[in-house]
């Protein structure tokens, strides 16, 4: 999996996001399997299992605990990321179960498809730099955004 961000290289004061995004807990599975957040904006964990799981979150590059907390049948815990990057999500209960989290302060990340190829929409003019994550492997190009389409290659 290929995650892209957008990033604008000035000061940009984004819009809130619209909607809360939300990871679940179904059939003793994360779901989505990756979510993608906004820094300081809240996210929303539930258990719409018929069983209880506990929600371990870790930074990891910092390999640091950012909660872990059970969430029983049909309960929600809310929590705000504070800081760009991945994060590992399990359940101590299930081991089996596990997801990652991408946050970010911009709106503007997706995940490339098998070709390598992107898009993003509504992106306003301006010097961005875009940073492609691919397992441990990271590329960075700036850009400048123009125009309604913008045509980015990236190479290793």
């Amino acid at each position: 999996m290929m995650v892209v961000v957008l990033e604008s290289k000035s000061a940009a004061e984004y819009p809130p996001q619209t909607d809360k995004p939300a990871m679940d807990q179904i059939s003793a599975t994360f779901t989505p399997a990756v979510l993608f957040v906004r820094t300081n904006q809240p996210t929303e964990f539930r258990n719409s299992d018929d069983t209880l799981h506990n929600v371990h979150v870790t930074h990891l590059e910092s390999r640091e605990g950012q909660f872990n907390v059970a969430i029983p049948t049909g309960e929600v815990y809310n929590y705000t990321f504070k800081r760009d990057g991945f994060y590992h999500v399990g359940c101590d209960i299930h081991p089996a179960m596990s997801a990652e989290i991408f946050a970010s302060a911009s709106p503007y990340v997706t995940t490339a498809d098998g070709e390598g190829g992107f898009a993003f929409e509504d992106v306003p003019p301006g010097s961005y730099a875009v940073t492609v994550y691919a397992g441990t492997a990271r590329m960075q190009k700036d850009v400048d955004v123009t125009g309604a389409t913008t045509t980015v290659r990236l190479e290793p």
